[in-house]
């Protein structure tokens, strides 16, 4: 893996991984008023563009943090829509 791949992997590790606190947030609480459906619905299309792209170019760092962050702003989307 060469030094520009490990940085890709570490950052899209640690951009994924912010929504995971997020997601447990919302879940747990059950309300997800102060989130903003216009911001969460266009974050959740542009990772599934970037998702599609990594998979266009066949770079795994882009498919596997957007394939999971894909899920993660989806999840929150989800509770916006359940819990609004």
């Amino acid at each position: 893996m060469t030094l520009v791949e490990v940085v890709g992997a570490v950052a899209a590790f640690f951009t994924t991984l912010a929504f995971v606190p997020q997601v447990i947030q919302t879940w747990k609480s059950k309300h997800a008023r102060d989130l903003s459906l216009g911001m969460f619905s266009m974050f959740t299309t542009g990772v599934v563009l970037w998702l599609i792209y990594g998979l266009l170019i066949g770079s795994w760092p882009i498919i596997i943090a957007n394939t999971v962050t894909a899920g993660l702003a989806g999840t929150i989307l989800y509770f916006k829509l359940r819990f609004g």
